[in-house]
């Protein structure tokens, strides 16, 4: 064991933030605080640094390795207690370090009880603690009948709400509307808080499956159009605008059909951001085999035109990040013997994959490393509220790291899955960008293909 007061990472191409190229670097790091000390603009050697400061274990050299900020995922699933057997938090954790994601935020559902009032939260962190491989943080949810609770909640420490404007798919989740929309933005205008919304709406104009095949995935697309989506995000802008101090987000969009009407929202100042998934911007119904219900999600995965429009509203910054929306669920559910896409549960399994399956399309797109840490930490630290703590590579800031090679390939197969219910759109998929080794707070968890840590290092952050 080291006695060591420090810890030095050092690297040909260290990536501090989006702001400027990786270039070659050291990081010094307090172990006691898991703080990032100092960076440096030079590599330093071991000998440099004195023994009772530095010892030789904890002297990283990364080399042409990039060491960039740890992803912070402000999108998952992770459903326990509950439905610990759709995913549970320590499976979902390292997945997360196996992937290089440092710091995730859960979503309120699905787990059992939701996310909803101050007693089921402190129901979720007892479940969740000992259990965290990575840092975690929580949102509330907003639901018809928790009004008041939400501000409760913010003094709880969530790190936003979300609603759903079409049925979750779980009972104890219901939609709001517009109604219950606005009393929650009564509560929320007095706060920093953001307000996300799951932006579906059926406003009584959606297409019906009668008579399709439930084999065909063109079948459950014709169910869930860009509509549904138009429909909720023109009620979302129009809020915004009505409760113009309220943090609006829109997560997973999937329509471009919604671009123009969220560009003139940003342009016209309304507070709104944007998230997509990397499902979206690497995946297309064109090529969903028959009854390959893993590809289900809402909304859903849309054509390859769509997917390039996505592409273009996130590299000029009308879409500001990318998370997971990593919604697994038992196999059963996916109903994958019947191949039936409009009964099977509707999420992807994802987590542990962000940063190769983004990258590996990005660098076919000209887009950066640096383009890759803003969309995947540096914004969305920023979103919850850890700016300047999580996201970037700077003194003061928690010494999250990933260190990884975006030119070396892997192929994803079952065995190398972390999370718990082994089904997922990506599989057989050939990656570029291969996970190192993962740190959080300057402790690595991840390492050589596995978990390295016995013991659950994560914090909950509250």
């Amino acid at each position: 064991m080291s006695f060591s007061t420090r810890l030095v990472i050092t690297s040909n191409r260290v990536l501090r933030s989006p702001a400027a190229p990786a270039a070659p670097g050291t990081i010094v790091v307090d172990k006691t605080s898991g703080k990032i000390v100092e960076v440096l603009d030079t590599l330093k050697s071991r000998q440099d640094f004195a023994e009772d400061v530095v010892s030789t274990e904890d002297f990283i050299q990364a080399g042409d390795n990039v060491v960039m900020p740890g992803v912070v995922d402000a999108h998952v699933h992770i459903n326990e207690p509950g439905r610990t057997h759709w995913e549970g938090f320590a499976t979902a954790t390292k997945a997360a370090a196996a992937g290089g994601v440092t710091t995730l935020i859960d979503m309120p559902l699905n787990s059992i009880p939701p996310t909803t009032t101050v007693e089921n939260l402190h129901i979720k962190t007892d479940a969740a603690r000992g259990q965290t491989y990575v840092d975690v943080g929580f949102y509330g949810g907003v639901i018809p009948t928790n009004v008041n609770d939400l501000i409760p909640l913010v003094n709880e420490g969530v790190k936003g709400f979300k609603c759903f404007m079409i049925e979750s798919g779980v009972d104890e989740f219901p939609c709001v509307n517009e109604e219950e929309i606005k009393a929650a933005m009564e509560k929320f205008q007095e706060t920093d808080s953001v307000f996300m919304f799951h932006a579906e709406m059926d406003c009584g104009d959606t297409p019906k499956p009668e008579g399709m095949d439930p084999k065909d995935y063109n079948t459950f697309l014709h169910q869930r159009p860009q509509l549904l989506e138009t429909n909720a995000i023109r009620t979302i802008i129009k809020l915004a605008k009505q409760y113009p101090k309220v943090r609006c987000h829109i997560v997973h969009l999937s329509a471009a059909d919604a671009l123009p009407m969220i560009r003139q929202a940003k342009a016209d100042g309304v507070r709104l951001t944007v998230e997509t998934c990397p499902h979206y911007l690497s995946l297309n119904s064109e090529i969903v085999p028959e009854g390959a219900t893993e590809y289900k999600c809402c909304p859903p995965i849309r054509e390859d035109e769509n997917r390039e429009k996505l592409w273009e509203a996130l590299k000029e910054g009308t879409i500001d990040y990318v998370v997971s929306d990593h919604s697994p669920c038992v196999v059963e559910l996916k109903l994958m013997t019947e191949g039936d896409f409009v009964g099977a549960w509707g999420g992807i399994g994802g987590l542990q994959f962000g940063i190769p399956v983004v990258w590996t399309e990005a660098r076919r797109r000209g887009c950066t490393i640096q383009d890759l840490t803003k969309w995947q930490a540096f914004n969305t630290a920023r979103q919850v509220g850890l700016g300047g703590i999580k996201g970037s590579i700077e003194a003061g800031a928690d010494a999250d790291f990933v260190i990884w090679s975006p030119e070396e390939t892997f192929v994803i197969t079952k065995e190398i899955i972390e999370f718990k219910n082994k089904v997922t759109p990506y599989m057989g998929r050939t990656l570029h960008g291969v996970v190192k080794e993962t740190y959080v707070r300057g402790q690595k968890v991840w390492a050589k293909g596995q978990i390295a840590s016995e013991i659950a290092l994560g914090k909950l952050l509250l």
